[in-house]
């Protein structure tokens, strides 16, 4: 399958096609003078990540990691609106997607579990005997009559 214009390239293996995203373009605060009052140039880029065509393992990782920015209906929107140019904001609104695809993408590496060593071991537990003293110094004097 041929990739299209639209569509947009993580990698090698990851290629989310133009028909899964939507666009909105919308008015935007911000930099733009009176140009913000008339032109719509902020954009709303809104992709459902349920539905998509990409990997499972992919799709697992992303979901577990932006769960907090993706909709009931499994849609992830990403707002643009610090160009003045509408495709400069369609351009970066696509780059972030990119990113947080790209972030997603590569397995985590298994941790390799390793043991501390002797000299450790023997240098944590005599600060904690040292810091226990001290401690135990703090209490009170007795008389001695």
């Amino acid at each position: 399958m041929s990739a299209g214009s639209n569509d947009i390239f993580v990698n090698a293996a990851i290629t989310i096609p133009a028909w899964e995203v939507s666009e909105a373009f919308v008015r935007a605060s911000g930099p733009g003078g009176q140009n913000v009052n008339k032109v719509s140039t902020a954009v709303q880029l809104r992709w459902n990540v349920e539905a998509s065509s990409i990997q499972v393992d992919v799709k697992v990782r992303f979901k577990r990691r932006y769960r907090a920015r993706i909709t009931s209906g499994g849609d992830i929107i990403i707002e643009a609106k610090e160009h003045r140019s509408q495709a400069l904001n369609r351009e970066a609104a696509r780059k972030r997607l990119v990113k947080m695809l790209l972030e997603v993408a590569e397995p985590p590496k298994r941790r390799v579990r390793t043991r501390p060593t002797f000299g450790s071991v023997k240098r944590r537990l005599a600060s904690k005997k040292r810091r226990g003293t001290v401690k135990a110094l703090r209490g009170k004097i007795a008389d001695e009559d």
